[in-house]
């Protein structure tokens, strides 16, 4: 039956879509009155009738329904338990969080439902963090991923995702406003007709955008934590760029893209784990860049794009396989770099059938198995002259076949 909505119900329902845009759910004034007649459409006989119309009316897409739902059970059935929950610093075992569990509360609904409660959290982690920095963040930089103990590899995925795009940004043909090139005749003529008395030569300069990236992360179980933690990487390259695509590869091969443009880092984890059903088992390089090169490539490696291809080549298709499609696939990028986690040993030598096959075809091989090394990845793209000194120079090395 329709319901009466008084002045205190509209005060909570402003207050909810303040929180929901705290979260960042963009409920704006005109969404509160649509939420007012929803609610004087319904009623307020069932709660479920409540939240469809608030959700309908006050929601722009699916991936905002878990953050919207976490702030409604919070906000109107029980708030008092929800405020108990913010105050605990959250822990689990394995370097799991408890966010990417079933029937978790969101981070997002936390830090937009009580802000004291989150400054109040953050000021706890970054002591702890804080802490650990003072007394092993060198060796936390330079520590293997496989090595870790569960709290610094959620430390390491954390810090993974805030590190910047690996590549040099392209020049285009498009102009764009500039201190210093040639000068816009354009904007000139416009500038002259609306203030003849003044003379100004407004200059452009060709634009510069970062290229289109495609990152293939191998993820069977010798590449496990190597992956996980390049994911979270992948995921803050993703935020921050819109032309980054990200696949993995077991026995098949899985676009996550998709997956890891949730704003949520906790939620965007665990749909890929959701998405991807061949964690952990073994390796099929051939097949996985054959599929690849049929289905994606003439797609996403356009525009000159770049391909960072993270695995140990340890293969078990025939190598012949491999090798034709890695040719294949070296044709299409513009960059074709190989990261690899065995060169973190000295004696490293390419003696694999796998790794055999794939180096005649790469441009460069880098190591990737700690954070320094994912630091470096940057720098070591954009050298073009240059190597580290830790890169490993195909034609220098005793081991290249040919």
């Amino acid at each position: 039956m329709p319901g009466v909505v008084t002045g205190r119900i509209v005060s909570n329902i402003v207050h909810f879509a303040r929180l929901l845009r705290a979260a960042g759910v963009p409920a704006g004034p005109d969404r509160v009155l649509a939420a007012v007649d929803a609610l004087e459409l319904v009623g307020f006989d069932r709660g479920d009738d409540v939240h469809a119309a608030l959700a309908t009316v006050m929601l722009a897409g699916r991936e905002q329904q878990a953050v919207f739902d976490a702030i409604f059970d919070a906000f109107w059935r029980d708030p008092d338990l929800f405020h108990r929950l913010t105050f605990v610093l959250p822990s689990a075992p394995n370097g799991q969080s408890d966010t990417a569990q079933p029937g978790a509360r969101s981070r997002r609904a936390e830090q937009a439902m009580f802000p004291q409660a989150s400054r109040a959290q953050m000021k706890l982690r970054r002591r702890i963090e804080a802490e650990l920095s003072f007394s092993g963040q060198e060796r936390l930089q330079r520590a293997d991923f496989e090595g870790m103990s569960a709290r610094e590899f959620e430390l390491a995925s954390r810090l993974a995702e805030s590190l910047a795009l690996p590549l040099r940004p392209l020049r285009t043909r498009r102009l764009a406003p500039a201190s210093a090139g040639r000068i816009d005749l354009r904007r000139t003529l416009r500038r002259m007709a609306r203030a003849p008395d003044t003379i100004a030569l407004p200059r452009s300069a060709p634009r510069r955008v970062p290229p289109p990236l495609v990152i293939l992360i191998d993820i069977s179980g010798s590449m496990d934590r190597y992956a996980r933690v390049f994911l979270h990487f992948a995921y803050g390259l993703t935020q921050h760029c819109r032309r980054v695509h990200t696949l993995v590869f077991g026995t098949r091969l899985t676009n996550v893209t998709r997956c890891l443009r949730d704003r949520d880092p906790d939620s965007a984890m665990a749909r890929t784990d959701a998405l991807v059903q061949d964690w952990r088992g073994g390796t099929r390089i051939g097949s996985s860049i054959a599929a690849f090169n049929r289905l994606w490539a003439r797609r996403l490696l356009a525009g000159n794009a770049a391909l960072l291809l993270i695995t140990d080549g340890l293969e078990r298709d025939e190598a012949s396989l491999l090798a034709c499609e890695a040719e294949r696939l070296a044709r299409f990028a513009r960059q074709f770099v190989w990261l690899n986690p065995l060169l973190r040993f000295d004696g490293f030598s390419p003696r694999a059938a796998g790794v055999r096959a794939l180096l005649p075809h790469v441009g460069r091989m880098l190591p990737m198995h700690n954070l320094a090394s994912l630091a470096d990845l940057a720098q070591s793209l954009r050298s073009v002259t240059s190597h580290s000194g830790d890169c490993f120079r195909l034609r220098q090395n005793p081991g290249y076949p040919g």
